[in-house]
């Protein structure tokens, strides 16, 4: 079954499908009105994401660890977490918010 990459007006849905109808079926079946801006038959049936893409490059840092110590230091709360790892990464409030928000939904 070949893989879809299916953009609408707020997401980017991956999905297996067996044609172009079922990916657009599915796509408005979960978002329901948002547009479809464009659909996209992946060439393989994996999907890469580049980890420069994310801000995650090989500097030898682990923004994983440290926002998870961060997060166990701030007894799960995350604004203080924010802080935390905003002091001691010297990362800015976006990058920040992201590294901690992106650790509690994989429930670190």
């Amino acid at each position: 079954m070949p893989l879809f990459e299916v953009e609408t007006d707020s997401h980017i849905i991956i999905t297996w499908a067996n044609d172009e109808q079922n990916a657009t079926s599915h796509a408005e079946e979960c978002y329901p009105g948002e547009s479809i801006v464009r659909l996209t038959k992946r060439p393989r049936d994996s999907w890469v994401i580049s980890k420069g893409v994310l801000g995650v490059t090989n500097s030898g840092d682990d923004p994983c660890g440290q926002a998870r110590d961060c997060l166990s230091k701030a007894s799960g709360d995350k604004v203080h977490a924010i802080r935390l790892y905003m002091h001691e990464t010297g990362k800015d409030l976006e990058q920040s918010r992201k590294a901690i928000e992106s650790n509690m939904l994989i429930g670190w």
